[in-house]
């Protein structure tokens, strides 16, 4: 206890120095958000940014909480789902978690699904015979090469055991979760690859929400005084993460004790890898609901070291802890480290938490992230450059988790998504129509994912809804600027996941993640996508590798997608 509040102590006073510092007009970075009166107003647009497509282009997928009479804690954080390259034809496949039945074997859903990409952002249901159709009772899902065959292998978590399915190439999986000592018999929610120890294989870092069963199941009433769904620390439950090693042989050994992970448990939901410190190893960032957040700070020799608290990132600006949702992690301000963005609860607003090198300062009202956010409950998140400007813009998917008497629609925890556009004064704005669509689309939105569907250089959104239809929202920006994309790979041929590139973009040094795992229960395009506004070249393209060797693979003209392979650089 003395030590947390000698580092509480730390981080209070160098957040008001840092202040103080900024009032005088010395001491801060250069690139602050512009606060003026205009910049607080909503980004009005005639035109929307999305059309949503997913029936049109052959997504037919309904989700099923299973939900009946009683409440079932579960029902209530389901589900996601992943776009990622199944066939390795350069386009983006669609895979598709079903949650089910918490109390039937019969599931209402019929399972998993999985959806081919035709080239061309159509799609086509090739679930029967694939493998992929999964009968638990889903969450989310991760996707990444464990093998380094060259095919994207899926680990998907669920209430009770996970499954991981090996991709055999062609469209076929096989689960391999026993051999491979896999299955935890938890109630997963997100997880994702990631090579913590830079050996060349990918392990598996899970996050598992609770301790909970039916049997141990509350009843809970909200503000009207109807039965509802609880809050996770109702239940005294928090549960630990899970750390596996990867042993290269196709198996995987668990080292969360070994690795420190048993020190602090939580009710994780999102989690984003990156070197938060720059000292060249991968931390793991935990975003935990109604608990302080965990940031796990790798020691170098196989270990972390949860430094929420000490580097500022635990609680918020007033020292409160937040029902922490999806996250994204990305270099939002250009100075070469990453910031961090946390969504929550109804009446909390999101949590930018800007890196500051060697703690995180809470700038959400001053990035335009405060007021508009508390009206919503947001699960998904993503930092990408929808519009093509050079700057990120923010989606984040909402739905409530306690009923509301306002829902404009039949579902009393249905709510709009929200669409924030980035600027270069460093101030998101809300794009309105709301979401970005010129159609009201209204539905408990869960997992938001982020890809390229049909490779015409703008990033298309999948959502995935509770007891809905999911949503594949096609990128219409007009005016979109240029673009450029990166497949960074290993010698394998996998995603080099975890790698960083960086490249000049006129007078900016751009800074991006090669990273799956972000925002909710959600497997994301790894592609680089980097909006270039009015430029047409990028120079001194460099790919920083997980054992720290840097490669730079020269200049490039936009609008195309360049494959950079290890070694085909310069040293």
């Amino acid at each position: 206890m003395v030590s947390r509040s000698l580092s509480l102590i730390a981080v209070i006073t160098s957040t008001f120095i840092v202040t103080l510092l900024c009032l005088l007009g010395t001491g801060c970075n250069n690139h602050q958000p512009d606060n003026s009166a205009s910049n607080r107003e909503s980004s009005q647009t005639n035109a929307p940014w999305f059309v949503e497509v997913a029936r049109s282009s052959g997504l037919v997928f309904d989700q099923h909480s299973g939900h009946e009479v009683q409440y079932l804690m579960p029902e209530m954080s389901c589900s996601g789902g992943a776009l990622f390259d199944m066939d390795g034809d350069g386009d983006l496949d669609v895979y598709l978690v079903q949650s089910g039945s918490l109390t039937s074997k019969e599931n209402p859903g019929g399972g998993n699904r999985l959806f081919r990409n035709n080239g061309d952002g159509d799609f086509e249901d090739v679930t029967e015979g694939s493998g992929t159709d999964d009968r638990g009772y889903g969450m989310g899902v991760a996707a990444g090469d464990y093998d380094n065959d060259g095919d994207v292998d899926l680990y998907v978590t669920n209430v009770g055991p996970d499954v991981l399915l090996r991709n055999e190439g062609n469209g076929h999986f096989i689960d391999v979760t026993l051999a491979a000592g896999l299955g935890d018999p938890s109630w997963g929610s997100s997880a994702g690859f990631i090579d913590y120890d830079a050996d060349g294989d990918l392990d598996l870092f899970l996050l598992n929400y609770m301790n909970w069963s039916i049997e141990n199941e509350l009843e809970c009433y909200n503000a009207h005084g109807t039965l509802d769904y609880c809050g996770p620390t109702n239940y005294n439950a928090a549960a630990r993460d899970t750390l596996y090693r990867n042993n290269g042989d196709g198996t995987f050994t668990d080292v969360t004790t070994a690795a420190g992970f048993d020190a602090a448990f939580g009710y994780g939901l999102g989690v984003a890898y990156g070197d938060f410190n720059s000292d060249g190893h991968l931390d793991i960032f935990v975003s935990n609901d109604s608990v302080m957040n965990q940031l796990w700070i790798s020691q170098g020799d196989g270990t972390f070291k949860d430094e929420a608290l000490f580097r500022g990132c635990a609680l918020d600006e007033s020292g409160m802890a937040k029902a922490g949702m999806g996250i994204h992690a990305s270099d939002v301000d250009d100075d070469g480290d990453l910031d961090v963005l946390l969504v929550n609860l109804l009446d909390e607003a999101d949590s930018f938490y800007r890196n500051e090198g060697d703690y995180f300062a809470d700038q959400t009202a001053a990035w335009g992230m405060g007021l508009a956010s508390r009206p919503f409950t947001r699960f998904g998140v993503g930092l990408v450059d929808f519009d093509n400007n050079g700057y990120l813009d923010v989606y984040q998917s909402n739905g409530g988790v306690a009923m509301s008497s306002e829902s404009p629609t039949d579902d009393p925890f249905a709510q709009e998504n929200m669409l924030f556009r980035g600027a270069e004064n460093g101030r998101f704005s809300e794009v309105l129509p709301r979401g970005g669509t010129s159609n009201r689309l209204i539905h408990t939105s869960r997992a938001a994912v982020f890809g390229d569907i049909n490779n015409d250089g703008a990033v298309d959104i999948l959502v995935v809804n509770r007891d809905g239809p999911v949503y594949l929202l096609k990128n219409i920006v007009k005016d979109r600027g240029n673009w450029i994309r990166f497949r960074v790979i290993e010698e394998h041929g996998r995603d080099a996941l975890g790698a960083t590139v960086t490249l000049k973009l006129g007078s900016r040094n751009i800074r991006r993640e090669v990273q799956s795992t972000y925002s909710y229960l959600a497997a994301n395009d790894p592609r680089v996508h980097i909006g270039l506004g009015d430029h047409d070249t990028v120079s001194a393209v460099k790919v920083h590798w997980l054992d720290g060797t840097t490669e730079l693979f020269g200049n490039f003209e936009a609008g195309q997608t360049i494959v950079l392979e290890r070694s085909k650089g310069t040293n």
